[in-house]
């Protein structure tokens, strides 16, 4: 009997397996959500299994095809340049799932046989595919985000980072945002580097569409990025879900939005091009855009600040934002945040490093401090205080209670849940008629308008256990209740969270 028959017969025994499972949308439509669910779960079950076989195959395609081996390699002979092109070829697959199997099956087979060449660092994480706990995209995700080793930064410290991330239920969107976080927690010095190359790679490209117009491509840089994502999310979030207007004029535009008969492309692209000609700040462009400008907010802990101020005397101070105003964030006994067209606070020992709001990627103090002259700072307390609280004077929330909100927040809390705080609505926590709560920051939580009415349509509640909120689901949903975490979203505060802790 051939070596390969077990392999072939269990290979034949899965497809068999696989062809076996009814896909006809009618056997489903018949089972209870909870059947669903499980159905749902086990499939992810069968699909990590054989992706992880995908890639032990692919990373062994890899290792016959190394480049040491010249022509003779597998993908060379093959008539291919690379082992992923072979792969890709050989599976019918896209070129980045080709080199995602191909990167995760080395990750797995350096684990079980260790090479010189192999990233040690990575060698639990290979371990966890091979055991079927980890799947093939995390992996990859965990080895984007934490790099490669480099100056302050040792093999072992990302091995022990990798090590923290095995563990974590988290899909592969998050785990690389994880990773990322890790990384550049191990990295401070390396923080500047990057913002700068990023910096560098700006650029707005003009290339040949088929049909003979140009095409414009926008890579901008940290700054830019929020701006443009600010100006997009104000002009299209009538159409995408965003929040609700409460002014007449803002409700009167966002409905003309929808209303209008453009598809939301071809709306933002007109939208762009009446900024580009009139300027963001002009007031015929509230026809496009609303009233809310678009803005970029910058958060950083004041001792960081404070010792950049003293590395060189004479520099200001804070936070600040361009094109509407900075926010910033503190962290330590009687700390506090700075928000609106600036910030600082805490004294606690703290990373130097900013965030701007609605990006994961840090920024260097140089940069918050630069902002900080144009728009200078103003300060909140988060932790030992509500100096802009306004009890039950009001129902709404302020913009400057808003602001803090989106600093403490980072956008919508709801657990899974990605929008940034500009798409979120302002949430009484007590609610402000049924229980008569007020409008301070301790009773506000933020929410995107989908999860906002979700909670009360459909009888979820949120409790709060000191700095703590808790998403508790109604007994349709979980008979028990069990209350689920709702964690702030937002990088600076953890940041200051850390660096409080020590």
């Amino acid at each position: 009997m051939s070596s390969t028959a077990p392999l072939d017969a269990s290979l034949a025994t899965l497809l068999q397996c696989a062809e076996s499972v009814p896909s006809d949308a009618t056997v489903f439509t018949s089972i209870s959500d909870d059947e669903l669910l499980a159905a749902q779960r086990s499939l992810a079950a069968v699909r990590r299994a054989v992706d992880t076989a995908a890639a032990v195959v692919a990373g062994e395609v890899g290792r016959r095809s190394d480049p040491s081996l010249g022509h003779s390699g597998l993908a060379q002979r093959s008539g291919f340049r690379t082992p992923e092109k072979l792969v890709q070829h050989e599976t019918g697959s896209t070129a980045r799932d080709a080199v995602t199997l191909v990167k995760a099956g080395a990750l797995v087979l350096d684990a079980h046989e260790p090479t010189p060449s192999g990233a040690v660092w990575m060698r639990d994480v290979g371990r966890a595919v091979a055991g079927g706990s980890l799947s093939v995209a995390a992996a990859t995700a965990i080895q984007a985000g934490l790099g490669e080793p480099g100056v302050g930064v040792t093999a072992e410290q990302l091995s022990a980072a990798a090590a923290s991330l095995v563990a974590l239920p988290l899909d592969a969107d998050a785990m690389f945002k994880r990773a990322r976080e890790l990384r550049d927690d191990l990295d401070e010095a390396g923080i500047v580097e990057r913002e700068r190359q990023i910096y560098e790679q700006r650029a707005v490209r003009r290339v040949r569409r088929a049909n003979g117009l140009n095409r414009y491509i926008v890579d901008a840089d940290l700054e830019s990025t929020a701006f443009l994502d600010s100006l997009y999310d104000s002009i299209s979030s009538p159409r995408r879900g965003g929040p609700r207007f409460v002014d007449p004029d803002d409700k009167a535009w966002a409905d003309a939005v929808v209303a209008d008969g453009r598809t939301t492309d071809q709306y933002v692209h007109d939208a762009f091009l009446h900024v580009l000609r009139a300027g963001s700040a002009a007031d015929e462009s509230r026809i496009m855009v609303g009233s809310r400008v678009p803005a970029v907010r910058l958060l950083a802990n004041v001792t960081a600040l404070e010792a950049a101020k003293r590395a060189r005397a004479g520099s200001a101070f804070g936070a600040g934002g361009s094109g509407g105003g900075g926010t910033g964030t503190g962290a330590g006994a009687g700390a506090g945040a700075g928000v609106g067209a600036g910030a600082g606070v805490a004294t606690a020992p703290s990373p130097s490093h900013g965030r701007i709001e609605g990006l994961d990627i840090p920024v260097s103090i140089a940069t918050i401090e630069r902002n900080a002259c144009d728009v200078g700072t103003l300060t909140i307390d988060f932790f030992t205080g509500q100096p802009i609280d306004v009890g039950r004077e009001q129902r709404l929330f302020t913009a400057r209670q808003r602001v803090a909100l989106a600093a403490r927040d980072g956008g919508c809390r709801w657990p899974g849940c990605d929008r940034p705080p500009s798409w979120t609505e302002a949430h009484h926590i007590r609610h402000w008629k049924r229980d008569h709560g007020p409008t301070d920051i301790v009773n506000g939580i933020l929410l995107c308008r989908h999860h906002h009415l979700l909670l009360h349509d459909n009888n979820w509640e949120i409790t709060r256990s000191g700095a703590d909120y808790w998403l508790v689901p109604p007994a349709d949903v979980d008979p028990d209740r069990v209350p689920r975490a709702m964690p702030s979203k937002s990088a600076a505060l953890h940041d200051l969270e850390r660096a409080a802790a020590g």
